[in-house]
């Protein structure tokens, strides 16, 4: 899985309910360390098996969701 950590493999799915984001636990590769991504801030890796090529990796957290949504605004 690529995280804004580097990539790494996905341990523990959390699933809070329908109203919140999948959160990934996740070991980095690089470190060792482990860390929990929401959904938003993950991709898959690259598989060529199943046609997944290209992968484009997940940018750096903004921030909180608030703070992302008015970045998100004052971009556009």
């Amino acid at each position: 899985m690529l995280t804004p950590k580097g990539e790494g493999f996905a341990h523990v799915l959390i699933d809070y309910g329908p109203e919140l984001d999948l959160y990934w636990t996740v070991f980095i590769t690089a470190t060792g360390e482990v860390w929990t991504f929401s959904n938003r801030d993950v991709r898959a890796s690259k598989n060529i098996t199943l046609g997944r090529t290209q992968v484009v990796p997940p940018v750096a957290d903004e921030g909180p969701p608030a703070s992302r949504a008015a970045s998100a605004i004052a971009r556009e």
